[in-house]
């Protein structure tokens, strides 16, 4: 629903060169209506010159297109392109804009609160990822440096400091500019403040060098994901050499832990780990999949002050132990998201993990049990344990053999969850030949019977239907749910693997011929 005062905003913005010529005319209180309506229009022309001569203190992107009483529709999701890049260029114009410097009262520009999405429902159908925010912002700042020192600029204009919070993606490809960027911050009007970092496809020195040249202070997520060789010793040598104090969110790449291999010292080393993030008083999400840590989550949990409210400990090898800290511990009362995939949990320690869910069932919004062998005899056992869930926003289960009719009966009760919205099921097993065996391997996972599954999803969808919950989204997410962050860079992931798989073989050949 449009207030009046919508409405009348977009009829003035729609007609660019009539904005953008009086623009000088309007009340400063009217600029955050205006940019939001001129988003949702995507007028990239008259979101500049919105940004440009910006007459308040702060510009909130996540404020701006949120929901407000003018207009309820969340626009955050949009990363419209068109849109973005005429925000960022504009706010390099502001620097540059020779207008009166006591008109100048920005401080503070927050980036933070744009959502990367799948579904994109922009005109231009272009959007501008993390990734490339974080590349044009370096760009534009590097770009502005550059003039102020070239050009005759109003001397005042070097006095301008402006905050930019942003949340940083550097990979391989971008990192030089980045790194530049970020060198040259005090001496550029546009401050990149970096309060969420990801790094992908980084070599490890450079990873350590960049990371010390953000503010760690202001740090509060830190993500360490896809070929970043990242070993236990690494993450201590970083958290003895840099403080996180405001670090809220912490993603460690895959293998970081494998317990398999511990000797004394490892021991020793996993225990300062511990004891370092139980320093981080803000942390309450941590990721850690697909590292090896059997036996030690109650070494590397329990130092923590502050509660977990998202924990990734998929394809860890927990054993019954781990699982036991878990259910007992004062996190498992304000688990919001657990991710406990890749585990055998009918088998190995079902009356624990019905524990654990009784224990989060009052906080528990998303949940995910991917590649964990519930069968159909497991069904019951499931709903039981989900029951209590009521806040229950999102439940992944792909992976699992489940037979059409278990399947059934798990949606009918999946139905009676309030606040349930999102729902990833498993090809049924019934779908694929006789004999498959699970964990199903990548090259088998797309040999099942598509006219089958596809009638078996219908009748799934027409549970929903006949509960009246329409607002379900059900899906078989085959190869995953969406990475925003990997859609973006997977061609240069892509090349990073390529030139991996080409070395070890090198070296594999090399290796053989000296043997020979």
């Amino acid at each position: 629903m449009k207030s009046l005062r919508f409405i009348s905003a977009e009829a003035f913005v729609s007609n660019a060169e009539f904005a953008r010529k009086n623009l000088g005319a309007v009340s400063h209180d009217l600029f955050p209506l205006l940019f939001k309506a001129s988003y949702l229009l995507e007028q990239g022309e008259v979101i500049h010159d919105l940004v440009e001569n910006w007459p308040l203190l702060d510009f909130n992107m996540g404020k701006l297109l949120g929901a407000t009483l003018d207009y309820q529709e969340d626009l955050s999701h949009r990363t419209c392109s068109v849109c973005l890049e005429s925000c960022l260029t504009g706010l390099r114009d502001y620097v540059l804009n020779q207008s009166s410097p006591y008109m100048k009262k920005l401080k503070v520009v927050d980036l933070t609160g744009i959502k990367d999405v799948e579904v994109q429902f922009c005109k231009c159908k272009k959007t501008m990822g993390r990734w490339a925010r974080t590349q044009l912002l370096s760009k534009l700042c590097s770009e502005l440096l550059v003039y102020l020192q070239q050009a005759q600029c109003n001397p005042s204009t070097s006095k301008i400091s402006i905050s930019v919070l942003i949340d940083l993606f550097v990979t391989e490809r971008n990192y030089e500019l980045v790194v530049q960027a970020l060198l040259k911050k005090c001496s550029c009007p546009l401050k990149i403040c970096c309060v969420g970092f990801r790094s992908d496809n980084l070599t490890l020195q450079k990873f350590f060098y960049i990371i010390k040249l953000t503010d760690s202070s202001l740090l509060r997520k830190l993500e360490i994901v896809h070929n970043v060789h990242l070993e236990m010793e690494h993450l201590e040598m970083l958290f003895n050499s840099i403080h996180f104090p405001l670090l809220m969110s912490l993603t460690l790449p895959a293998r970081t832990f494998n317990v398999r291999r511990f000797t004394a010292t490892d021991e020793q080393i996993l225990t300062n780990i511990g004891e370092k993030m139980g320093e981080m008083r803000q942390l309450t999400e941590l990721s850690m999949s697909f590292s090896v840590l059997t036996g030690r989550i109650q070494k590397l949990l329990s130092p923590l002050k502050t509660p977990l409210k998202m924990l990734d400990i998929s394809n860890c090898s927990l054993n019954h132990a781990d699982m036991a800290y878990l259910a007992n511990s004062f996190h498992a009362y304000h688990l919001e998201a657990l991710d406990l995939s890749g585990h055998d949990i009918p088998e190995l320690y079902p009356s624990t993990f019905s524990k654990l869910l009784s224990h989060c069932s009052s906080v528990l919004r998303s949940l995910t049990l991917e590649d964990c062998n519930i069968q159909d005899t497991h069904v019951n056992m499931l709903i039981l344990g989900l029951s209590p869930c009521q806040k229950l926003q999102e439940f992944k289960f792909i992976g699992n053999p489940l037979s059409s009719q278990a399947l059934k009966h798990l949606f009918t009760f999946l139905c009676e969850l309030p606040m349930l919205k999102n729902v990833e099921f498993p090809v049924p097993r019934d779908c694929y030949p006789i004999g498959i065996t699970y964990p199903i391997d990548d090259a088998s996972l797309c040999r099942f019977d598509h006219q089958k599954y596809e009638r078996v999803a219908e009748e799934l969808n027409l549970i929903l239907l006949q509960a009246n919950r329409e607002d379900i989204k059900a899906s078989t997410p085959l190869f995953g749910s969406y990475d925003a962050a990997v859609q973006e860079t997977n061609n240069e992931l892509g090349a990073y693997l390529i030139k991996s798989f080409k070395e070890t073989l090198e070296k594999f050949t090399t290796s053989f011929n000296k043997m020979s």
